[in-house]
């Protein structure tokens, strides 16, 4: 099975979602956090995640005489592969996009949501940066972000989803011209209709 078509079934990438923030679960639990996915359907799409080697096995524990085994996420399996094709980085953006909404309808079933309460937010800028610059930004991020995803659960932790898209809008080489102030900006400047927040 080529790798974009893996990682790409609807319930697969729940599954691999699921996985996101260094944890480890067995398909017990995975069932209790993915209720409308019938268990004979988890177990198989499990199964195929394992033997391509996006899951791998933890530990094994006999319970009432049966294997339980906990499974955690092999990260740089489940990467997108540099050499997917065009129409296949489509397909994965589609369906990056419906699993954030998928996430966010479940996120407000959770009960009574409060999106200032919990920290919820949506918004969009720009930046115009070289190639250079761009890799500067990213190492910057880097060390704020990479410390928290090795947190493990516990007493006042909520598992919260960060995605993020980046992208160029303008071609190489291009957009030389005097600076545009851009919406999303630090410092408070005025917002464009399509820069919301939480």
């Amino acid at each position: 099975m080529a790798k974009a078509d893996l990682l790409l079934h609807p319930i697969r990438l729940r599954i691999i979602q699921a996985f996101l923030g260094d944890r480890a679960l067995t398909t017990s639990q995975l069932a209790a956090e993915l209720p409308d996915v019938p268990p004979g359907s988890l177990y198989r799409h499990v199964g195929l995640l394992v033997s391509a080697g996006v899951l791998g096995i933890a530990a094994e524990h006999r319970v009432r005489g049966a294997v339980e085994r906990t499974y955690i996420l092999r990260v740089a399996a489940a990467q997108a592969d540099a050499a997917m094709t065009t129409e296949e980085h489509w397909r994965a953006f589609m369906a990056f996009v419906a699993g954030l909404l998928g996430d966010f309808d479940r996120y407000l079933a959770l009960g009574e949501p409060d999106p200032a309460r919990d920290g919820v937010g949506y918004r969009m800028g720009a930046l115009w940066l070289s190639d250079a610059e761009l890799a500067e930004f990213l190492h910057d991020l880097a060390p704020v972000v990479q410390p928290r995803m090795a947190n493990a659960p516990g007493p006042g932790r909520r598992r919260r989803i960060v995605a993020g898209v980046l992208m160029p809008t303008t071609p190489a080489e291009k957009g030389r011209g005097g600076r545009r102030r851009e919406s999303g900006a630090a410092g408070g400047r005025r917002r464009s209709p399509s820069h919301r927040g939480a």
